[in-house]
């Protein structure tokens, strides 16, 4: 049976909540980084991001995050979304060999 114009239309679903983001000055100012290393274990993931100075050996650790493997993978697929995004406006990204990942 069709539905009448009269008969109350149905609500829809709540969507996820919008999210504010409250964000601290030194934080809003960003920290470069050009290497990342990854671990995980079986509940987590860390993310040891660094920067790695020309002609030093040591890179330094500015930041390290910590998500669960859900978040983690979440994380990704909107990262591949943005990539995407980014390259159908600016162009490829291309890499060289030296810039493929090194994966331990």
């Amino acid at each position: 049976m069709l539905p009448r114009m009269s008969d109350p239309v149905p609500p829809k679903p709540p969507g996820p909540p919008r999210v504010q983001l409250q964000i601290d000055e030194p934080v809003a100012q960003g920290t470069y980084t050009n290497i990342v290393l990854i671990n995980h274990t079986e509940n987590e993931f860390v993310f040891d991001f660094a920067y790695l100075q020309p002609s030093n050996p040591i890179a330094k650790v500015r930041s390290r995050i910590i998500s669960s493997p859900r978040h983690t993978k979440r994380f990704l697929n909107a990262l591949q979304k943005n990539l995407e995004r980014y390259e159908e406006r600016f162009g490829k990204i291309e890499l060289s060999g030296e810039e493929e990942p090194t994966v331990h």
